[in-house]
């Protein structure tokens, strides 16, 4: 077993919508392992700024950088800014997403296709514009991050369900494609979590609250962070291809 208390150094992350919430404590958690940090956003430019000055201010390596990961060419400049920046890229944690409540009979296709942009589109274009980067290191991880309503269902949320299995099942189809250059690639799961959604302070939808989790509490974005250093890390070196739920029990898969 790695030592887990720098077993990321020299490795450098990208992680997705990283200025809030558990993408910011995931690049954090990234960043105290060792990585050098991406804090990347579509918009919040001074809230990247804070997480990344926060993690040099530590004694860590990080820059923000603004780009929209449904565009291919914002993707791409910011790949080559990261390679400049740090010399290459080890791991990619797709963390953006576009979280809303529509009930499906007032779905229309606009809304259907934002979260489709984010959730696949982000997730396909990122993952492709890492690879050059990766395949001459001889590894690589990258990861998908999903939300439970996607394998329970939830109201309000089946564009949000569709696109978020669609990048599972792309994920899973990655990694045994790229088992042979050593990339892996794995899915982590958010359960209910404790965390602010943007334009509302409400912290869970009313139809799962604490009573419905057998470890009794809400997540907390650390959990998450902890558990993505886990899987990209070496102590996880023969875990590829895997779905891994952080939910306190709520969802057991049967």
């Amino acid at each position: 077993m790695v030592d887990a208390v720098r077993e990321l150094e020299g490795k450098v992350a990208i992680v997705t919508g990283s200025a809030r919430n558990i993408g910011r404590f995931t690049a954090e958690e990234l960043a105290r392992a060792g990585a050098a940090v991406v804090i990347n956003g579509r918009s919040s430019p001074e809230l990247c700024e804070e997480v990344a000055d926060g993690i040099v201010q530590a004694g860590g390596k990080a820059i923000a950088i603004q780009a929209n990961i449904s565009d291919q060419d914002e993707v791409a400049r910011m790949m080559k800014q990261v390679a400049d920046e740090f010399g290459g890229i080890d791991i990619l944690v797709n963390n953006a997403s576009w979280r809303n409540i529509v009930p499906f009979e007032e779905l229309d296709y606009a809304t259907y296709e934002r979260a489709r942009s984010v959730a696949m589109d982000g997730c396909f274009i990122c993952s492709k514009a890492v690879l050059p980067y990766m395949m001459p290191r001889g590894e690589g991880n990258i990861i998908g991050i999903g939300g439970v309503g996607s394998t329970m269902g939830a109201p309000g949320r089946a564009h949000a369900a569709a696109t978020k299995n669609g990048m599972h099942a792309m994920i899973r189809g990655m990694a045994l494609d790229l088992a042979k250059y050593n990339i892996r690639c794995n899915v982590c799961v958010v359960g209910n979590f404790d965390t602010i959604r943007e334009g509302s302070s409400s912290v869970a939808p009313e139809h799962l609250k604490n009573d419905s989790i057998p470890l009794g509490r809400l997540g907390h974005p650390q959990d998450m962070a902890n558990l993505v250093r886990f899987v990209v890390g070496p102590n996880a070196s023969y875990i590829t291809g895997q779905t891994l739920h952080c939910n306190g029990g709520l969802y057991m898969a049967l």
